[in-house]
Order: structure tokens, then C-alpha cells, then sequence
């Protein structure tokens, strides 16, 4: 059941999770806990037994990928994402034209689509906004397009900094975005922000938030996802501990968006 084995699995260290009809595929960057997650998975074989396998998986060339099967993805009508080599979309308010490289974040995802579709009900006229893992750059982007006064995108993957440079000046936004290629530590905090997009994943969120709450602003916004529905628990709990107040939530599949403010 793989339903239930990932209902297991959540809670080992995994950066995120893809289901098949027949197995599950866990995520994690080459050498991260892997000693720790080979001995809980042979624990949990007692609970639900399954077989599991090891695999290193090259780095993959997305641009390469993307071009050869990518369609452009439309946010009702208020945002539309698309290739260079796509025709214009004039049925959306905001259009964006991505090369993804080697970078996360073509719309695609559940994540993505549901953290553009809540943007669109916060207000970012002159507000200071921060995409923590900002892959290709199209949160931040986007934010700069609803008239935010200054963004920062932050990634540690070179290729999604490279991204996000480039998509920026692509779409007429490089003098709003200010690219960023490290951690959360080497973002200024000398300036608070109002709102903050974390499109990541669950076990970087948890260990962000204590952060995260200090460098918002007095009732700021924290819009999160890349989180599966089954950890809603641990969130809930996380904001309590962390002094957010939940004020939206959307499902899309088995992944959730969460809208927070800074109490």
C-alpha cells in the first residue's frame, strides 16, 4: 500500500516524495542522513513490509526535459506561465516566460500552481517580499509584477540563482529582484520582510521557521507549501510553537499550501 508507506516514510528526513502506482520514490540530496534513514527504513519494514533500493541519481538537465514535453500552464486567468518558444497568452493578467535550466518551478507542480494561485489574494504593492528557494524564479517574479518594492530570491542551487537572474531580466523585473546563491544565513536581515514565500519542503520549513518569524515584519505573511497533506499535523503544531496564526489552506492532490501571519 503506497498510500500508507508514505504515511511512514514522512517522517524520515526525505526532501520531498513522488508516488507510482507501486512504489514510492523518497528524495534527498547525495550523502544527507543516510546511514540514519537505511536504519529507520529497516525499522519501519516491522510495521508494513516492503523492500526498499538505493539509487544516485545524476543531475538532470531540466531545460532539456522541459523542452521536449513542457505545455504552458494557466492560473485561471490570472497567471500563465510559458516557454520562449510558446505563443503569448493574453487571456491571463500576468504573463511569465521561463527557461528552467536545471532549476524547480515551471508551474507544473501542485506546489507552484497553489502558491501563485493564493498570491493573488495578497496584497504586494510596495512590500518587501522574500522567495526562500526560489528555483526558477517565477514566485519572485510574479511578486515583483504585483507591484512588491523590492524582492529577494534565495537558493542554494547555482543553477536556480543563474535562473533566476535570467528570468527576471527575461520578464522586465531585474531591477526589483535581487538574486541570491546561499542559505537563509546569507540573506541581509537588516530589513524586515512582509511577506515571505517558502515553496520548499517540509523538513527545510520546520527548521526555518524560528528564522523566518524574526525577519517578517509585525503581522507579516508566510506563505508556505511543498508540504503533503499528511504532515498537516506537524504544521499546525509548528505554527503554534512558532507563533503563527493559520489563515488559509488549500489541497491540491496530496500536497497543501498554508497561509500564516506573524502574530
Amino acid at each position: 500500500d503506497v498510500e500508507a508507506l508514505l504515511g511512514l516514510c514522512s517522517q524520515l528526513p526525505f526532501d520531498s516524495f513522488e508516488e507510482a502506482a507501486d512504489h514510492l520514490v523518497g528524495w534527498l540530496e547525495a550523502g544527507q542522513a543516510t546511514a540514519e534513514i537505511e536504519s529507520r527504513l529497516d525499522q519501519l519494514r516491522a510495521i508494513l513490509p516492503f523492500e526498499w533500493t538505493r539509487t544516485r541519481v545524476a543531475a538532470r538537465n531540466w531545460n532539456a526535459v522541459w523542452e521536449s514535453n513542457f505545455q504552458p500552464v494557466v492560473v485561471r486567468d490570472f497567471c500563465g506561465l510559458r516557454a520562449p518558444f510558446h505563443e503569448p497568452m493574453p487571456q491571463v493578467r500576468h504573463e511569465i516566460v521561463i527557461e528552467p535550466k536545471m532549476a524547480f518551478g515551471t508551474g507544473h507542480h501542485e506546489t507552484t500552481w497553489m502558491m501563485i494561485d493564493r498570491m493573488e489574494a495578497l496584497d504586494f504593492a510596495g512590500r518587501r517580499v522574500l522567495d526562500y528557494g526560489c528555483g526558477t524564479g517565477v514566485l519572485a517574479i510574479l511578486a515583483a509584477r504585483l507591484g512588491a518594492a523590492a524582492v529577494v530570491a534565495v537558493d542554494i542551487e547555482e543553477p536556480a540563482w543563474e535562473s533566476t537572474l535570467e528570468n527576471a531580466a527575461r520578464n522586465g523585473v531585474a531591477a526589483q529582484v535581487q538574486a541570491i546563491h546561499g542559505t537563509l544565513d546569507d540573506v541581509p536581515a537588516d530589513q524586515p520582510f512582509d511577506i515571505i514565500l517558502a515553496n520548499i519542503n517540509r523538513n527545510v520549513i520546520l527548521d526555518s521557521l524560528a528564522d523566518l518569524h524574526g525577519r517578517l515584519s509585525a503581522n507579516g505573511i508566510l506563505l508556505l507549501s511543498g508540504i503533503l497533506a499528511d504532515d498537516a499535523a506537524i504544521l499546525d503544531e509548528a505554527a503554534r510553537t512558532h507563533h503563527f496564526r493559520p489563515v488559509f489552506r488549500n489541497q491540491r492532490n496530496r500536497w497543501l499550501c498554508l497561509d500564516w501571519r506573524k502574530c
